[in-house]
């Protein structure tokens, strides 16, 4: 290729790449804007806007002139003459046109408008404990989903094409061989955890005042480093963060006053989540490479720092006084250990977004299992709730008594996430492993977080993860990272130490 021809294909694809980005944005806005401040009445409105949007950025990138760049610039000889990250951005465009020209463009028009309608709905049916009133929704979500699949292609199990949007490369036969190796040792650790008896956690249900609740939550999530002027904090139905920019990334919470540990930790993992955004390369951010590895990888930073960080001992003997001083009538008269425990124990509970390290796996045993069926067409969306309750029965021992409680508890489904929730327990692993890797790197790592210093932390992710972006493959990342590649090992460890401290067993 002549080298003024070559210069110009890169230039034209990253003005293309560039205009498609901004459009994302614009989508990614209109989203956060939905869950948080639209007004009932313009959900039907918003959901046309957003699937416009949608169906012009599929033409962007279904462009005939982009296409024919691409399999240009994907030429040995030039791939040849690109520079890596331009090499890199070629490549995930390539596949992301692929993928969009696998799916009719009225069709992912349509969805787009569909799941931002049932976001809605979910969020009504769920005040109002009525899962009649969002099934309907839900029914045309799966059949979608599974026409996706079908358009996309699987050697396996349909749900493969699904969980490759998320966590590239990865099958249900990865999954399901993870997951066997995973599960016979969490309950091993959750028998003996029962054999202990309760830990007192009731003042936890206490009058925590709200104001004070978010004025806490905002100090700590400004000591690990989210950038308020890159950012701000809301609430939402279902705790998320939304990376627009790295300039602009948003976080929500939801506050409960007999709850202080909902907010606070919502609050802590969605600012892990942002502060990946916000420490991925500012130069990338009109590029597919400035983004997350996977989502794997995503929830592996905000399950670092609400999990590994805002669960230790160190973290706690730093913030309990402060806590103490900003509600002394609720913790005046509670020990740092007795709230130590109360926090960590282990106790199988109905919502996921409230479960210990150990239980929650179950939650996303169960979300996983359920998805792969109705992706098969093995389960009707009917019969979910009494699957739902049999399953939490068989895994952790208890049953909502409410949808509810239950199966209309997660966003997820309404936004039409199907593969999403075994990346929960992916970044669960990775975060576990790349918390080891970190204890290794850093002298006293603990007296870092027992003094507030989280300066060494983030630079260490941001070094190991964060300034990578989207060049690597997850399993690559992790092996890059920490020296090994993705394993549970650490993950079990952690968990048979947490016992150790907690119960004494």
């Amino acid at each position: 290729m002549h080298p003024t021809s070559l210069e110009m294909r890169v230039r034209r694809f990253a003005e293309r790449v560039r205009t498609i980005k901004h459009v994302e944005q614009a989508l990614a806005l209109l989203n956060w804007d939905a869950q948080t401040m639209l007004p009932k009445k313009g959900v039907e409105a918003r959901s046309q806007v957003i699937g416009t949007l949608t169906e012009q950025r599929v033409r962007l990138l279904l462009d005939p002139q982009l296409a024919e760049d691409v399999a240009a610039l994907t030429e040995p000889e030039a791939a040849a003459q690109l520079d890596e990250p331009t090499r890199e951005a070629v490549r995930l465009v390539k596949r992301e046109i692929e993928r969009r020209r696998a799916v009719p463009l009225e069709l992912q028009r349509a969805f787009a408008e569909l799941t931002t309608e049932a976001e809605a709905v979910w969020a009504e049916a769920r005040k109002a404990d009525d899962f009649a009133r969002f099934s309907p929704y839900l029914e045309r979500i799966v059949a979608t989903v599974r026409t996706f699949a079908d358009c996309w292609g699987y050697e396996g199990h349909p749900y493969d094409a699904l969980l490759d949007d998320y966590e590239p490369g990865m099958t249900v036969a990865k999954l399901d061989a993870l997951f066997r190796e995973l599960r016979p040792p969490l309950e091993a650790l959750l028998d003996r955890v029962r054999e202990a008896g309760p830990v007192d956690a009731a003042f936890l249900r206490r009058a925590f005042p709200l104001d004070r609740q978010r004025a806490f939550v905002e100090r700590v999530l400004v000591d690990i480093g989210y950038d308020f002027d890159g950012g701000r904090l809301d609430v939402s139905a279902h705790p998320f963060c939304t990376g627009i920019h790295p300039g602009d990334v948003r976080i929500t919470t939801r506050y409960n006053p007999h709850d202080f540990v909902d907010a606070f930790f919502s609050a802590l993992h969605e600012g892990g989540h942002a502060l990946y955004e916000q420490q991925l390369p500012a130069e990338w951010a009109d590029t597919p490479l400035g983004e997350g590895a996977s989502m794997g990888i995503h929830e592996s930073q905000s399950r670092f720092w609400d999990t590994f960080i805002g669960l230790s001992r160190p973290f706690w003997e730093r913030y309990y006084p402060e806590a103490v001083d900003k509600f002394p009538e609720v913790l005046g008269d509670v020990s740092f250990s007795a709230f130590y425990r109360a926090i960590n124990r282990i106790e199988p509970s109905l919502i996921r977004v409230d479960a210990d390290p150990l239980t929650y796996q179950f939650h996303i045993f169960l979300r996983y299992e359920l998805e792969k069926q109705l992706v098969a067409g093995e389960l009707a969306v009917a019969d979910l709730p009494a699957a739902w309750r049999e399953r939490m029965r068989a895994y952790l021992g208890i049953a909502p008594e409410t949808d509810a409680d239950g199966v209309l508890q997660d966003v997820h489904w309404s936004a039409g996430l199907f593969g999403y929730f075994p990346t929960y327990t992916l970044g669960n692993l990775y975060a576990a492993q790349l918390h080891a890797a970190m204890h290794r790197d850093l002298d006293d790592m603990d007296a870092r977080v027992r003094e507030g210093d989280f300066a060494p932390i983030r630079a260490w992710l941001a070094d190991r993860v964060h300034r990578h972006g989207r060049r690597h493959s997850p399993e690559a990342l992790i092996a890059q990272a920490t020296g090994e590649p993705p394993t549970a090992r650490p993950f079990i460890a952690f968990l048979e130490e947490k016992v150790r401290d907690v119960y004494g067993l």
